[in-house]
């Protein structure tokens, strides 16, 4: 079966030659949609660790994190080179003199060779812009952006603190300094549609973002969205469902932008539905065999679309 996305491993490995993989760690930053700078209770979907692994809170080590995630990278994948990414809550939301020392840390470790910074669109700015570029000659930086929907409606809904002009924002302070874009989107936010996905498809492919992420909207324990899924207020996408409108998302992005993750990983114990966000191999083998049915690829209906968002200023 041949390959009709452009997949992060494909990438790295013509970066680099070899196996390269993400360690993800936890510096214990924090959130201004937590910490009462935009409100208390973040988005409807986050719980208290911020997707993050806790091993802060644990005090474990920036080094020590990177040097378990090393171990066991290379012992299950066969990785050679790593990028340490900074996943937990918003990673430049703090001075930059702090987040150098988190970064220079990640980055002293052998065999780093690139950092990924995962942060909101509202927490960036000149300094933190320009420390990042810094470390561009000699290291590849990703920067990813958390967007979720290009709905102002469902961004306001979910809570999340920001709108679609910030983000653009933040597309355009970043861009042409050596710094890769990623962009963060969720599939089945609560009231959108297939036309409101692809609204969000058509925006992003229209900023010059490097790669993207996307991401089923699944409940966990003790989030805002457990309470509206408890009360029959919000219903989670069926797989193949999800998988369809994947399919659909991709084929309208740019051939060229670096498909990072077409699904999440819950963690067990906090998932409350659905049940089939546990089987990332199934989901990730529908998506092939969907896109093999369609006879599809990424950015099949790309050029189409451009054409049709110069028409319609979408």
């Amino acid at each position: 079966m041949r390959k009709r996305y452009n997949d992060l491993n494909t990438y790295f490995q013509s970066l680099f030659g070899c196996r390269v993989h993400k360690i993800t760690i936890d510096a214990g930053l924090n959130c201004p949609n937590r910490d009462g700078t935009i409100s208390t209770g973040g988005c409807i979907y986050c719980n208290a660790r911020g997707s993050g692994t806790g091993a802060f809170d644990r005090g474990i080590s920036l080094t020590d994190q990177i040097l378990q995630g090393k171990a066991f990278l290379s012992r299950r994948y066969k990785a050679k080179k790593f990028i340490a990414y900074f996943q937990s809550f918003s990673n430049t939301y703090a001075p930059p003199e702090i987040l150098k020392r988190h970064y220079d840390e990640a980055l002293a470790v052998e065999n780093i060779v690139g950092l990924a910074i995962g942060t909101r669109p509202d927490c960036i700015n000149d300094p933190v812009l320009d420390l990042l570029q810094t470390y561009t000659p000699n290291y590849l930086i990703w920067i990813e952006y958390g967007l979720q929907s290009a709905s102002d409606r469902t961004l306001e809904f979910i809570n999340r603190g920001h709108d679609l002009q910030c983000f653009k924002d933040a597309i355009k302070k970043t861009s042409n300094r050596g710094i890769k874009i990623c962009a963060h989107v969720i599939l089945g936010l609560p009231n959108e549609n297939r036309s409101d996905i692809l609204h969000t498809a058509h925006t992003i492919a229209d900023l010059g973002i490097d790669g993207i992420k996307l991401h089923l909207l699944y409940v966990v324990k003790g989030t805002r969205l457990e309470t509206h899924y408890r009360l029959g207020k919000y219903k989670c996408l069926e797989q193949q469902e999800y998988v369809d409108l994947v399919c659909d998302f991709i084929e309208r992005i740019p051939p060229a932008m670096i498909i990072q993750r077409l699904t999440g990983d819950p963690h067990p114990p906090e998932l409350v539905a659905p049940q089939w966000a546990l089987k990332k191999s199934e989901t990730l083998s529908k998506i092939r065999n969907t896109l093999e049915k369609r006879n599809s690829e990424q950015g099949i209906k790309f050029s189409s679309q451009v054409a049709h968002s110069k028409n319609c200023k979408v």
